[in-house]
């Protein structure tokens, strides 16, 4: 059964079951590194209305894309490598640095990215999840993508990021979140930054708080949400019926 969804109203997001999942999405819940479906809910049901186009530029196991049409929202899912999961046709191959859209195509966009070079999502040589978040090559490309997804999205529309900060022992601390968030707000006004709970099968592991304890470390206990706003030339806009901004920055 079905967890009950309700809208947060708070700035942390602590929901632990993942239980609410469309059939598509069950298939694939094995896929590393799946976004937790309840914050694309609470996104599209603030942030957009029926019939709206989202867009996912690393849909990774569709997650975005199966919430979306749940809410009767239509959705365009875009990966660098959409062989990870042959069973989905509507993942098109495609690098988010240079998306196959017109300009102001989007109504919504969400992303989430790779966290450094930590997880091996694929053997493509231009994947950015083989970038560690300890090099300028990593930031430079997620401009590029962050550039991309303002020139889909349409004016006075939101986008959303999620991210984590990364450690690995024996290395500096990768605040990637405050750095993207850096590169977000040479694009986009922020709207808010949400701080979402992490639940993982390693934060359950005794030891791996006993090596923290004992090296004198954090674990990540919580992901970034940045929600952006792409700005239009009016004082004042009107996103949708739900949503109102009035701010003279806009």
């Amino acid at each position: 059964m079905k967890p009950i969804l309700q809208l947060e109203t708070t700035t942390l997001w602590d929901y632990p079951s993942q239980q609410h999942r469309t059939e598509e999405e069950q298939r694939h819940n094995h896929y590393i590194g799946a976004t937790p479906s309840y914050i694309i809910w609470n996104l599209l049901t603030r942030y957009t209305k029926e019939k709206d186009l989202i867009i996912d530029p690393m849909a990774g196991s569709g997650t975005t894309l199966d919430v979306a049409r749940e809410l009767k929202r239509r959705a365009l899912g875009y990966d660098i490598n959409p062989s990870a999961l042959k069973a989905r046709k509507d993942i098109f191959k495609s690098d988010a640095r240079n998306l196959p859209l017109e300009d102001e195509k989007a109504d919504f966009i969400f992303i989430d990215p790779p966290y450094s070079d930590h997880i091996k999502y694929s053997d493509e040589k231009a994947c950015i999840g083989r970038l560690s978040a300890l090099e300028d090559e990593y930031y430079n490309s997620m401009d590029i993508v962050i550039k991309e997804i303002h020139r889909v999205l349409k004016k006075e529309r939101f986008m959303a990021l999620y991210v984590s900060d990364s450690y690995e022992k024996g290395y500096p601390f990768m605040p990637i979140g405050f750095k993207l968030f850096s590169i977000l707000e040479k694009y986009f006004l922020p709207i808010d930054i949400v701080a979402v709970k992490r639940y993982n099968k390693s934060l359950k592991k005794g030891n791996w708080h006993k090596a923290a304890e004992e090296n004198n470390y954090f674990l990540r206990g919580f992901n970034y949400l940045f929600i952006m706003y792409k700005k239009s030339n009016k004082t004042y806009s009107t996103a949708n019926d739900k949503i109102y901004i009035k701010d003279k920055r806009l």
